[in-house]
């Protein structure tokens, strides 16, 4: 199965060498590392091509990698039900820069690519409707980036006194913030055997 991986990915690399950086094959799936600007292009082979046939596209999400300068990696799952194959591709993306939409070449990309842009701010150029599709129009933030605080910015509850819906900033007292990092066994009255602490 790993060599039949590598020799898809030597063969996607001769026909689209422009899109190609690198590929590797990890827990029996092939992961190439492509150029954003030649993503649609690649896709589109990768979904014609006789010896590819990745007509399905499965996933389209991303990592954040703060500490990078490309802080994000853009990464779209395919399958071939025809050869039996999975593909990984990953984009190197940095938290200005814009990827090409793929709704042309799958329109399933529509809500995955809305999706991506609602959590992480990854915007997708010629997107016929990007706009927030999990959080609320209003929504700060993005709240699958790292730097994103977990309690957000703002709370939603619903006012009895006003008979609507009421957005406020989060507060939280200073006792919420602290963490002790103790196991929950720690602390307990009695020990279990095998939970004695070494000197």
């Amino acid at each position: 199965m790993s060599e039949a991986l590598h020799e898809l990915a030597a063969h996607i690399a001769l026909k689209q060498p422009d899109a190609v950086l690198g590929h590797r094959v990890a827990f029996g799936e092939l992961t190439i590392d492509a150029v954003p600007s030649h993503l649609p292009a690649l896709v589109d082979f990768l979904r014609d091509d006789s010896a590819c046939r990745f007509s399905s596209l499965v996933d389209i999400t991303a990592v954040d990698h703060p500490e990078r300068e490309k802080r994000f990696d853009l990464v779209y799952h395919f399958l071939s039900m025809y050869q039996n194959h999975r593909i990984r591709l990953k984009v190197a993306v940095g938290e200005t820069d814009m990827v090409p939409s793929l709704v042309e070449v799958h329109p399933s990309a529509n809500w995955f690519e809305r999706e991506v842009f609602d959590m992480f701010g990854i915007l997708f150029s010629g997107h016929p409707d990007l706009r927030r599709i999990l959080t609320d129009y209003g929504f700060r933030g993005f709240p699958l980036r790292k730097d994103f605080p977990t309690t957000g910015y703002t709370e939603v509850r619903y006012d009895e006194a006003q008979k609507r819906v009421v957005y406020e900033p989060v507060k939280l007292v200073q006792e919420y913030r602290q963490f002790d990092f103790m196991s929950p066994w720690e602390g307990a009255e009695y020990i279990l055997p095998g939970d004695e602490k070494k000197a």
